[in-house]
């Protein structure tokens, strides 16, 4: 689709959708709340000291596996320079250049704009210790590194000029030799080749190097890199189902549909409107409507993977992109997000991009006006064949079930894994994941608890848990979305690696307005204990149902037990003799965003050959 639009286009421009600071009658044209809040932002930074990168931080990550204390200097570099940039823009007074070009300075100084944990030149590699000036790496916050530069260049050009030609000398150079070149020298294994996997690397650093190129004038690149980002995309676009799923889940969405949208922007803007008509495929259109049809309610978001439940407030971008796509519901459903904030919230777009902002900044007054209905946040039961994604979903309840394999992007061994949202508030959860380190993308990371099927609301059979890979899946999948029940069935016995489970059936289905009821029956060449993971935010409280006599978990067999979920819900579990609770504490800072607290597992032990849950 984008190489073939590419190969028709006989020139090119640059691209000033949104106009630099010597516009003043653009940026003085601003909101004066907005323009009042972004210089309070900007002001946070005056007299910033920034953050000393030494080698040794770059080589902690090789030493013990650590990327956060790294990162977290880079970023707030980049936060900090992106804060003064649009301060200055709107003030125009100089009092934020000596801090803009201070981090400039240091930015240009550092030996390798790649993070530490992706410094490599092939996928899965072994990092490096070190960055090798001569041989820069594209990764993604390389690529984001030349957009922040290139957009803040484009913005105060005239400003820069005033002070020194040397300043927009120096970023041109190092955009140059640490983008430019080795983006079209090298291949990384995110620009893709029609065979290899890609993610959502491809369209974030595409369109993170389409920014930085054509922020600038041609230097004889701009046909290059113009006609490999399309081949790109192409690529990009290609692993993605007709359904639009984001198999890296909601919280990705931004990472992945987004930084598409915002490259076939750049594209549209340079070719004169070329790629307009890309906006009209039934694919790109599910694409940018999957993120509204994942929303539960309030900040929650069906996650699965290493994907977090609260995947981030909508904006802009979103809003954009249902314009561009004619998509009203999900213009309304952004702009409700977007309305809803402060006006510093809506600044923070959670990215250290400079461009996320300027855009904001010129569609704040256009998407503040917007009028949002109550339809626009309640979405259809919907099933993504391409990731096996099932939602359903009445006045009260939320259900979600993730069939497919156990070789998504960001993968956690999930399959038949469901989560559970009563009244917008998480009652069965799927957890997420920690903050990343070297064995996050390593071949231990199956040692990680949060990725295995045990810690996730699926059975652990004869002592084994699921497998990852494309062969380890759901087959015989079934469902049925109906006006007054919507289900799903799937057989998830080859998930996993032992041949003796013959069959395991999981059925899933929301009554509406009545109650949730998940039904397992299995067959086993051999006796084997099956053992059913529950994960819940609330402490459970365990109670013998109505007619038994004895505590559920005692050594009397049961066959019937309640779980009480704290004051949200009730779970009745038939077809067990125990269970058992253990209260995990949260400690890391990236589960803590969804988890303040801790999280339970409640351990049934199946009697018979089939379990079920009857939630209400």
């Amino acid at each position: 689709m984008f190489a073939e639009i590419a190969q028709k286009q006989k020139s090119l421009s640059p691209y000033h959708e949104y106009p630099s600071a010597s516009d003043r009658k653009a940026w003085e044209g601003l909101p004066g709340e907005l323009k009042d809040a972004l210089i309070q932002e900007g002001e946070k930074y005056l007299g910033y000291e920034y953050p000393l990168i030494q080698a040794t931080d770059y080589m902690e990550f090789c030493r013990n596996g650590n990327r956060v204390h790294y990162e977290d200097k880079q970023f707030s570099r980049r936060l900090a320079l992106n804060a003064l940039v649009l301060a200055e823009c709107v003030e125009y007074k100089g009092r934020f250049l000596d801090d803009i070009l201070n981090g400039i300075w240091l930015i240009c100084e550092e030996s390798g704009w790649q993070l530490p944990a992706h410094n490599s030149y092939e996928q899965d590699a072994v990092q490096l210790p070190l960055p090798d000036i001569t041989r820069p790496v594209v990764d993604l916050f390389a690529a984001e590194t030349g957009a922040v530069l290139g957009v803040t260049e484009y913005l105060l050009r005239d400003a820069f000029a005033r002070i020194s030609p040397a300043v927009s000398v120096m970023i041109n150079h190092n955009l140059t030799c640490r983008i430019f070149r080795p983006y079209l020298s090298e291949h990384f294994w995110w620009m893709g080749n029609g065979v290899s996997h890609v993610n959502n690397w491809t369209s974030w650093c595409t369109q993170n190097v389409l920014l930085a190129a054509f922020t600038r004038e041609d230097t004889g690149m701009w046909e290059q890199i113009f006609q490999k980002a399309c081949r790109s995309l192409d690529y990009f676009l290609a692993e993605y189902g007709e359904d639009g799923c984001c198999d890296e889940g909601a919280q990705y969405y931004r990472h992945a549909a987004l930084t598409l949208f915002n490259a076939i922007e750049v594209l549209n803007y340079i070719s004169g409107g070329n790629f307009g008509p890309v906006y009209r495929e039934t694919k790109i259109y599910n694409i940018a409507a999957y993120i509204q049809n994942a929303h539960v309610a309030g900040p929650y978001y069906v996650n699965f993977a290493d994907c977090s439940p609260r995947a981030g407030r909508c904006g802009v971008r979103e809003y954009l992109f249902g314009k561009r796509t004619g998509n009203h519901s999900l213009m309304e459903f952004a702009a409700g997000d977007y309305q809803s904030a402060d006006i510093h919230e809506k600044l923070d777009t959670g990215e250290h991009n400079t461009f996320y902002r300027l855009q904001a900044a010129f569609c704040h007054e256009e998407i503040s006006q917007i009028t949002c209905s109550e339809q626009a946040s309640a979405p259809p039961d919907i099933f993504y064949p391409s990731a096996g994604l099932f939602i359903a979903r009445d006045s009260r309840y939320c259900l979600a079930v993730k069939a497919g394999d156990n070789a998504d992007s960001h993968n956690h061994n999930d399959t038949g894994s469901f989560t559970i949202y009563k009244d917008g508030q998480p009652l069965f959860i799927d957890i997420g994941v920690e903050s990343y380190t070297r064995k996050t993308f390593s071949p231990q990371r199956y040692e990680i608890w949060t990725m295995q099927s045990a810690w996730h609301n699926l059975p652990t059979i004869g002592g084994l848990m699921q497998k990852d890979g494309s062969a380890y899946k759901a087959t015989q999948v079934e469902y049925v979305l109906r006006q007054e029940e919507s289900c799903i069935s799937m057989d998830i016995a080859q998930a996993y690696p032992d041949s003796r489970i013959l069959s395991y059936i999981r059925r899933a289905s929301l009554k509406k307005e009545q109650r949730i009821l998940i039904e397992d029956s299995f067959r086993l060449a051999e006796p084997l204990p099956v053992v059913l993971s529950l994960i819940t935010c609330e402490k459970p409280v365990i109670l013998p149902a109505e007619g038994n006599t004895s505590e559920c978990g005692s050594t009397e067999a049961n066959t019937v037990c309640q779980m009480q979920i704290g004051s949200l819900g009730q779970c009745r579990i038939a077809g067990v003799t125990r269970a058992e609770t253990e209260e995990v504490p949260i400690h890391d800072p990236r589960l803590a965003a969804a988890w303040p607290k801790s999280v339970y597992r409640t351990r049934v032990t199946a009697i018979g050959n089939s379990v079920s849950l009857e939630i209400f």
